[in-house]
């Protein structure tokens, strides 16, 4: 792997770059000069990853916000939750 690659589109690949980068790292078989280039590439895919992050962050802020640009909480749904909401809709209602 080069480190003189551009950052990659997919931020999973980032982070599997970083884990890469630091595994080396921690190794302690580079010498000063390929820590030194590591470090570096490592620092560049931070940044990269963390402006993803925030982009990401502000698009989520973008479309949970109401009418009136208020936050609009929501809750994630788990497994356990979608599975309880089933079971409600399949139980039966009473006519009175």
């Amino acid at each position: 792997m080069s480190d003189t690659t551009s950052p990659p589109q997919d931020f999973a690949a980032t982070v599997e770059q970083l884990e890469t980068i630091v595994e080396r790292l921690e190794s302690g078989e580079l010498s000063l000069e390929d820590a030194l280039t590591a470090f570096e590439r490592g620092v560049r895919l931070t940044r990269d990853a963390q402006q993803r992050l925030d982009t990401a962050e502000l698009k989520v802020r973008a479309l949970s916000e109401d009418s009136e640009g208020r936050l609009k909480v929501t809750p994630f749904a788990g497994p356990d939750d979608l599975k309880d909401a089933a079971d409600e809709e399949s139980k039966e209602t009473p006519p009175w």
